[in-house]
């Protein structure tokens, strides 16, 4: 069945930046709707950052807007977030997640989606 596992996750200090990936294999990497989430502890998962691939739209939570992006490279059937001006409240476990939904009206709820990896953790110091 379908694995996504994350990379790129890691310590810096505010203002820096990473890039994580997700690898995803067992099927085509062709779901409609690619996204990334972060949890912390004790807290509710929340969506970051996600992808249409039907026609390459991306939206992003207000909190990570104008500083991380995320793209797609179908060849190597991988997502990635780049994270920019890091902070200090953007650490986290970072999730990728894929939807079998072809119709979302909350893409950044993580109740749409169907297929999670296993976390990368991120963590900003100040």
């Amino acid at each position: 069945q379908v694995q996504l596992v994350e990379s790129g996750g890691g310590s810096v200090q505010a203002g820096g930046s990473l890039k994580l990936s997700c690898a995803a294999s067992g099927y085509p990497f062709g779901s409609d709707w690619m996204c990334w989430f972060r949890q912390v502890a004790g807290k509710e998962r929340e969506g970051v950052a996600v992808i249409y691939t039907a026609v390459s739209e991306s939206r992003y939570d207000e909190s990570v807007k104008g500083r991380f992006t995320i793209s797609r490279d179908n060849t190597k059937n991988t997502l990635f977030l780049e994270m920019n001006s890091l902070r200090p409240e953007d650490t986290a476990m970072y999730y990728c997640a894929a939807s079998k939904f072809r119709t979302l009206s909350k893409p950044l709820a993580s109740g749409n989606y169907h297929y999670w990896g296993q976390g990368t953790q991120v963590t900003v110091s100040s």
